[in-house]
Formats: structure tokens, sequence, C-alpha cells
């Protein structure tokens, strides 16, 4: 039997933990407490992690000064498409590399993955003179064809479709079922911790995404919420105060989001990419 860990090196491995998540949450908390404070509190030397009085009217100003309520509606609609498209043509492209050998199927999944080593930033010329040539510029198809699989998705979920038991579909096949059917009532009911994982980190790509609408999207009514976000921010100055409150509300989804998937996405992580 596995003996525990004595309890004084448990106590220093929960205490490491404990001071790890304090340094990586600190950010939010400063966000989340400066989108209180006054303009004047925000800069208060030595500065002070608590607010003496809590101010909410930056709220209202954030949504007054910029239409923060209709860029978090865009930014929704275009996340939580993608997200939607990725999971239906990456589980496909995932369940064709990862169960139905073909020539090639190697060559195809090796090319997948040395497209993660291209930076983001050489494909945008070429990926915007497409969308423009496309007549997409200034629409949210711009924000959405593009990007309805990724490479990533497909390595994520092709490694989890290795992992499960072929003699479950090779039972499916004897009792008559297709391809296709296997795949919507065998395959993909045991992939759920590996696609929520996958619908996780597309949500929160895209909703944080700024460099791509900056460019393609030119109509205020249709920007994304980080492009609206910096608009607190100009050549004379910045409004903090205002920023953080925006920044804050813009983390709100993200935070529900994940609260509804967390115990899959952890399981996810755990297991996937583990079985070749």
């Amino acid at each position: 039997m596995r003996r525990k860990p004595a309890l004084p090196i448990r106590l220093i491995v929960y205490l490491a933990i404990i001071f790890v998540a304090v340094i990586i949450n600190l950010p939010f908390f400063w966000m989340l407490v400066t989108s209180f404070k006054t303009e004047d509190a925000a800069f208060t030397i030595p500065p002070s992690f608590l607010p003496t009085i809590f101010d909410f009217r930056n709220f209202v100003k954030a949504f007054e000064l910029i239409p923060l309520a209709r860029y978090i509606g865009n930014t929704l609609f275009v996340a939580l498409t993608v997200t939607l498209l990725q999971l239906i043509f990456n589980s496909l492209a995932a369940y064709g590399l990862a169960r139905i050998k073909f020539r090639g199927a190697n060559v195809i999944f090796m090319i997948l993955i040395g497209t993660l080593m291209v930076p983001p930033e050489v494909t945008m010329v070429p990926l915007y003179v497409i969308v423009k040539q496309l007549g997409f510029i200034d629409k949210y198809q711009a924000l959405i064809i593009p990007f309805m699989s990724s490479a990533f998705g497909i390595f994520l979920l092709r490694q989890f479709f290795m992992g499960i038991p072929k003699e479950l579909e090779e039972a499916a096949i004897i009792d008559g079922a297709s391809r296709m059917k296997i795949f919507f009532r065998i395959i993909l009911p045991l992939s759920k911790p590996a696609l929520y994982t996958m619908a996780l980190y597309t949500f929160l790509a895209h909703w944080n995404e700024y460099m791509w609408p900056l460019i393609v999207i030119n109509d205020a009514k249709k920007q994304m919420i980080q492009v609206g976000i910096s608009q607190f921010v100009s050549g004379w100055e910045t409004q903090w105060t205002l920023r953080m409150a925006a920044s804050t509300t813009a983390v709100i989804p993200i935070i529900v989001f994940f609260f509804f998937v967390q115990k899959q996405f952890v399981e996810g992580i755990s297991i996937s990419g583990l079985k070749e």
C-alpha cells in the first residue's frame, strides 16, 4: 500500500500551493479593488488594498461612456458561435484521424501539429487579404469563419479519442451501427471532458481576442469587448478606475462559463494527451 506523505511535508506543499494561488490571483484582486475606488484613491501612496468607500459609480460611468453591454453581446455571440463550430468540425476531423485508417493520415496529422508552431502574426496579413476578397470586412463572418476549426482542438480531441477502447466500436459495428452512429452515440458521450476542455479554451481565446477584431471591424456597433475596453486609454491619460470596472465586467462571463465546466475541464486536462 502506498504510504501518504508525512504531515509536515503535506503542510509545506499546501502552503506553497496557497502562496502560488495568491500570487497568481493578485492582479485579478487588484483589478477588482481598483474598480470600486475613486480616481484619487487609486493613486494613493502607499497603495491601499481595500477601498475606504466602495464606489459603484465607476461601473455606471463605464456603461455610459461606451456601449459596453453591446460589446459584451457581440463578443458573447462570436465566442459562442466559434466554440460551437469548433466542437463540430474539430471532433469530426479528430475522429477521422484517430479511428479511420487511410493513406496519409499520419502525414496530415503531422502537418496539423506543425501549424501550431506558426505564429499568428505570420498568417494575419494573408488571412486579412482572403477575408477582404470574400467581402467579410466589417462583418461578423470575418471573426467566425476563419476560426471554425483549429489544429490545437483537433490534436486535443484526437489524443482523447485514441484512448477510448476500440472494443466498444467493434461491438457496435457487429450490431450494425454506422460510423456516424458510433461517433454520436459512443465517442462523443465518452469524450465530454475533452469537449468541455476544448470549449473552454476556445471561448476564452475568442473572448479575449483583441488584434484581429481591431483589424477587420471598423463599425463601433459590431466591435468586441477587448477593443471597447481599450477606449479608456487615450494619448493623454488612462481612466484606470473606469477601465478596471469595464475589465471586471468583462471577466464575469468567463467566470460563469468556467463555473459550469470546471469539473469536466479538470478531468479533461488530466486525461487528454496521455495515451497514443
